[in-house]
This record gives structure tokens, sequence and C-alpha cells, in this order.
């Protein structure tokens, strides 16, 4: 079974930049589209971006997109998330997602698997 681990959390500075990583492992990432979430405190989670098998297309958060970067690297398992420039409005937990479409991240249905979430923190 898939499993995804977030890493590249902390606390960052307004206007910094920050990369999250996540690694899969139980199944060959180019079997799934890849999605980011967040969930700031008190609020529900949100779809942040998302990424096909391929690479070939991406999907963003309109407040995020000119912010926010999703990329993946199949061969080694990897899926990344660079955020530049960061805001405080960016705080949050970010989770890792996959499924077997990305159609289905923006509705969070059926069929996602979630990894357990990093911790965004951003303070001056």
């Amino acid at each position: 079974q898939l499993q995804l681990v977030e890493s590249g959390g902390g606390l960052v500075q307004p206007g910094g930049s920050l990369r999250l990583s996540c690694a899969a492992s139980g199944a060959p990432l180019e079997n799934y589209a890849i999605g980011w979430f967040r969930q700031a405190p008190g609020k529900e989670r949100e779809f942040v971006a998302s990424i096909s098998w391929n690479s070939v297309r991406t999907d963003y958060q309109d407040s995020v997109k000119d912010r926010f970067t999703i990329s993946r690297d199949n061969a080694n398992n990897m899926v990344y998330l660079q955020i530049d420039p960061v805001k405080r409005e960016d705080a949050g937990i970010y989770y890792c997602a996959a499924a077997g479409d990305a159609s289905v991240f923006r509705s969070m249905g059926l069929g996602i698997y979630w990894g357990q979430g990093t911790q965004v923190t951003v303070s001056s």
C-alpha cells in the first residue's frame, strides 16, 4: 500500500522560501497523481496544488499560483512543493496526497491516500 511521508516544514520568515518534500513508498509513484493540501489553525483542510502522474498537468489554488510550484521526481519517488515568497497566511499543516486521478483532489473525494503532514510556521 502506498505510504507518504512529508518533510521540510518548520519555522520560516515572511518573504522567505520553503521547499516541502513528500517521499512515497510501497507502490510506484508514477501510478498516482499527487496533491498538496494545507490546514490552517481553526480552518478546514484545503486544496493547494496538484500534479499529474507525468507532470504534464498542474493545478493550483488561485491564491497561491504565483508563489507555489509543485514538481515530482518519479524515479526517486519524491514530490515537492516550493513556496516563494512565504506569506503569513501560508502557516499550517501541509499534507501530501495521492490518487489515481487528480480530479478528486479539489473535492477531496474518495480514494485519496494521505500523509501525516508537516507543520509550517511563519513568523518574523
